[in-house]
């Protein structure tokens, strides 16, 4: 639901090209007809499995449980539902509710298990949390991009560090479970910004504790055509990283990610139509997650081998 309830347009969002979605003033409506849609085309599948021999909606013994509603899949299996695109907690109240409603009725009906939205992390109080997981919300994303205040002000983000920190703090208080989005890259994140922001996010730190944050998801930020963020690259007062220091930077952040148990679950934008043509510059590359990863595990692997006796 690109910009769907934003208060404002950040500096480097492209929401319509990101999610393959133009939005625009029905655009919640049609998102909803489009679930509709494909939630019947999904009982569908579940009823011709169940008919037909196959497990339940639910059962334990179906594989694939909690896959991503792009996703098809021989076996079907319950789905997540998620709320992108916009500051969903921002959302007029009676087009929230629709979305709620939808989610609470094909989960009443088996077809969906788990429900989660994003939004920013000065979109959220604890009256109006509380009130989402009681109406069936399981996690909340926070598109929080940097902790550090001088980066914050930096990408016309409109909130401090402290807001974000708490924020995170909340969501986790409400019982539900917290993503955190980080921006690698952005105006006034340097990779050093960014490895104290994933510190950050996966406070605390004492010995057994859980970090606050269940998965991270890290999105090195690009100069997408339309952007204020793109005439700022044209006119030579923003330079993107390139992309060496982008993996380097990365694969530290998710060692300290790995060492906590926490997930990171992407690594750069989830490609669509239309995306590739709109980058005007920053470290894209088809298989940046498979890069990060391998030089992590390589730097893991390296570790190891130094504390090893003789050559």
């Amino acid at each position: 639901m690109p910009f769907a309830g934003c208060p404002t347009r950040c500096v480097f969002c492209a929401q319509d090209v990101q999610t393959g979605q133009r939005g625009g003033a029905n655009g919640i409506a049609h998102a909803l007809e489009q679930a509709e849609a494909r939630l019947e085309h999904e009982a569908r599948l579940f009823q011709e499995a169940t008919t037909g021999g196959g497990s339940a909606p639910g059962s334990p013994s179906t594989p694939n449980a909690g896959r991503g509603a792009s996703a098809l899949d021989a076996s079907p299996s319950p789905l997540e539902i998620a709320f992108y695109g916009g500051t969903f907690t921002l959302l007029p109240e009676a087009e929230r509710d629709a979305c709620l409603e939808l989610a609470h009725r094909w989960r009443q009906r088996g077809v969906v298990c788990r429900v989660r939205c994003s939004t920013r992390p000065d979109a959220v109080t604890e009256r109006g949390l509380t009130a989402l997981r009681t109406a069936g919300m399981d996690c909340v994303e926070l598109g929080v991009q940097s902790f550090d205040d001088a980066a914050l002000d930096a990408a016309s983000r409109g909130y401090a560090g402290s807001v974000a920190r708490a924020a995170c703090a909340m969501v986790a208080g409400a019982g539900l479970e917290l993503g955190v989005q980080l921006m690698p890259g952005m105006p006034g994140v340097t990779p050093e910004v960014f490895r104290a922001d994933v510190h950050t996010a996966l406070l605390p730190d004492a010995d057994g504790a859980i970090p606050l944050a269940a998965f991270l998801r890290f999105y090195p930020c690009l100069v997408l055509r339309g952007t204020p963020l793109a005439e700022r690259w044209r006119a030579g007062s923003y330079v993107p990283w390139p992309l060496d220091t982008t993996v380097d930077a990365l694969a530290d952040g998710l060692l300290a990610a790995w060492a906590r148990g926490v997930a990171v679950v992407r690594m750069g934008l989830s490609p669509e139509d239309g995306l590739d043509d709109a980058v005007l510059a920053g470290p894209v590359h088809p298989a940046l997650g498979q890069l990060v990863k391998a030089e992590a595990l390589r730097r893991h692997v390296a570790a190891h081998l130094a504390r090893l006796p003789g050559e």
